[in-house]
């Protein structure tokens, strides 16, 4: 056991936050923490890493137990940066111990081999053993290796190493951060919105790295997607309270549904046995000949252990998507357009060729690595940015409606009310206050300045403002940030009931499979489409790669087939060509040996057996990709001896 906490509560302000809070944590479980924004989950967590501290209950009781000997890795904005170090030496740091380790190794080595002592070559020979071995014990030797998987794989293979940090943007900071927490290897990894910052690649190999990590995970995250590969427990916070979830979130969403129905029941059915007992008491307690009666009945009834009404219902947003009309089957043609941004000299081509056709009902999804331009071509199609090639054709009785991600079109000095009788001018106050209520805008919200709105007080503004324009095509760019959960829901409901068009771009993947009838990949190459919704692409995508690879071995073969034989004139040459020779047969036995071992990994690697048991998976995994990086060594030093 990592963590046990018992009857731990929280007061802030006098007020209680958390109360009477029971949970544990074990080696390898994966908990996604949830709650509504507010409910305490960031105090939890800064209870647990020793920022804040807790309150007892008043008869004394309330601990918090974490074992002395793990270590926890907390993830927070910059957490742990030097920001005057380079990339590649911030790395270096969580294997400070080891590095320091390996230099005395040689240091070492090198007395050893001027040593004239007998003893003394014994004594460094018994110290370099230890050393040795704790270094080989702690994949001293694999350190460059997992250093460029983790940068690789948070989206850093194109950096400098060199790079110093306090040159990076603040999400750059914030990814380098968690690859530097991952190479820490805690026992106890603790990550606070990890999705921020991060592109769908760096999602999916977060996701499969955090998969085979052997220690325990406390993730808070909105990010449903995420929360269902990953969590094996679901820990909620509930007026005031904790429930605990067994299984991924979509599991906990069926789990809390049915402890709702139960607990309704429950109540319901000592309501109906109070209501009995106090109406008995009520109707015998005057007659003499009952009274004794009533008085044992008044006993049972203050012995019953009250259960109090469950709390089902928290006031979702309404979001009704309608329209007035249909336009025609081919809505959308973009044929040969350019996508370029910025002006004279900052001018930047994104894209020299888009293409794009969409059809009427169809929700198509744009996604891609950050900067690659998903907004800009949301604002190509739009007519916002211009192009210098190519043609947009609209079809007849298309009305479009826009949401931006920053919601740059609101103006920030208006009022909430004044926002909307800006566009709606026939609109009354009541019946704008009316469509303001329904996304959970009322009282004096309504005449707030947008400018001090919440990030998911303005989405919500702009989805009302949606409703009225009753569009047929709606053009929307990352619709569910800012959002929480309840909202999030509501929104996809709305979506996925809407008749009409809807073109798309979210980085949130529970949104993108839900919703999605085709996702469009944005590439430095160009775009592709893939029908179906993010799943079905992922799967279509495996299967891209597996080809790709299928080709690569089948050219190798062809080039080792291919080998020519070089002529030679005189001794040196003859010399030369027979040590290159012996080397080039060297290495096509080695090659031959890789690949036996790489598709027998493969293999190995997709059986069920070996797929299920994830920490078995992970080393079968880390030690194909070791195997790919020699062969390819191999390979290129082949290709350059024939």
């Amino acid at each position: 056991m990592i963590i046990n906490c018992e009857n731990l509560n929280k007061y802030f302000g006098g007020e209680l936050l958390l109360s009477n809070i029971n949970f544990t944590v074990e080696d390898r479980d994966v908990i996604g923490l949830v709650g509504q924004n507010g409910c305490g989950k960031s105090t939890l967590l800064k209870i647990i890493m020793g920022y804040e501290g807790y309150d007892k209950t008043p008869d004394g009781k309330g601990k918090l137990g974490i074992s002395n000997k793990i270590r926890i890795g907390f993830l927070a904005q910059n957490s742990g940066l030097e920001s005057s170090n380079t990339i590649k030496d911030e790395m270096k740091r969580p294997f400070e111990k080891l590095l320091n380790t390996y230099k005395r190794m040689k240091e070492l080595e090198k007395s050893m081999g001027i040593s004239n002592g007998v003893n003394s070559k014994s004594s460094l020979s018994d110290e370099y053993a230890e050393l040795s071995s704790y270094f080989e014990a702690n994949d001293g030797y694999r350190i460059d290796v997992k250093i460029s998987t983790v940068l690789n794989g948070m989206g850093f293979r194109d950096f400098d190493s060199n790079r110093v940090i306090d040159n990076l943007s603040g999400g750059e900071k914030t990814r380098l951060a968690m690859a530097k927490l991952l190479l820490e290897e805690p026992d106890l990894l603790i990550l606070d919105e990890p999705t921020n910052h991060l592109d769908l690649d760096t999602l999916s190999w977060l996701e499969d790295y955090l998969k085979s990590y052997k220690g325990a995970i406390i993730i808070v995250s909105h990010d449903r997607y995420f929360l269902n590969k990953l969590c094996t427990k679901i820990f909620e916070i509930e007026n005031k309270h904790l429930m605990i979830y067994k299984g991924n979130y979509s599991s906990y969403v069926v789990q809390k549904e049915m402890n709702l129905e139960r607990q309704n029941k429950e109540y319901e059915i000592q309501q109906r046995e109070i209501a009995k007992l106090e109406d008995y008491i009520a109707k015998n307690k005057v007659r003499a000949s009952t009274a004794n009666m009533a008085k044992s009945r008044q006993h049972m009834l203050d012995k019953i252990e009250r259960i109090e009404k469950p709390i089902t219902y928290v006031k979702p947003p309404k979001i009704v998507l309608e329209y007035d009309y249909e336009p025609t089957k081919d809505i959308l043609t973009v044929e040969d357009c350019d996508l370029t941004v910025g002006e004279g000299a900052n001018k930047k081509t994104l894209l020299d060729s888009f293409s794009l056709e969409v059809k009427r009902g169809e929700k198509v999804s744009i996604i891609g690595r950050n900067g690659i331009g998903k907004t800009s071509i949301l604002r190509l199609i739009l007519g916002i940015n211009k192009h210098s090639k190519g043609s947009i054709e609209w079809a007849n009785n298309v009305k479009k409606a826009y949401f931006e991600q920053e919601n740059t079109s609101l103006d920030k000095h208006n009022t909430v009310i004044d926002e909307v009788h800006k566009r709606f001018p026939r609109m009354t106050d009541e019946q704008i206050r009316k469509v303001l209520g329904s996304v959970l805008l009322t009282g004096d919200d309504v005449f707030k300045q947008v400018g001090v709105l919440s990030g998911g007080e303005r989405a919500k503004l702009c989805f009302a403002v949606l409703t009225l324009q009753r569009a047929n095509v709606l053009i929307l760019d990352e619709p569910t940030n800012h959002l929480d959960l309840m909202t999030k829901e509501v929104l996809e409901q709305a979506l996925s009931e809407f008749k009409g068009t809807i073109i798309l771009v979210s980085h949130d993947r529970y949104l993108l499979n839900r919703l999605s009838t085709r996702i469009i990949e944005v590439t430095e190459s160009g775009v592709k489409s893939y029908k179906g919704n993010y799943d079905d692409y992922r799967e279509q995508k495996l299967k891209e790669i597996t080809k790709i690879s299928e080709n690569d071995n089948a050219q190798i073969k062809k080039m080792k087939q291919n080998t020519n034989q070089k002529q030679y004139r005189t001794k040196e040459q003859r010399a030369a060509d027979v040590k290159r020779k012996q080397r080039i047969k060297e290495l096509e036995t080695e090659i031959e040996s890789l690949e036996c071992d790489i598709s027998k990994l493969e293999t190995e690697i997709s059986t069920p057996d070996i797929a299920a048991d994830y920490e078995l998976c992970a080393d079968k995994c880390r030690e194909l990709e070791e195997k790919k990086q020699i062969l390819d060594k191999r390979l290129e030093e082949w290709a350059e001896m024939g």
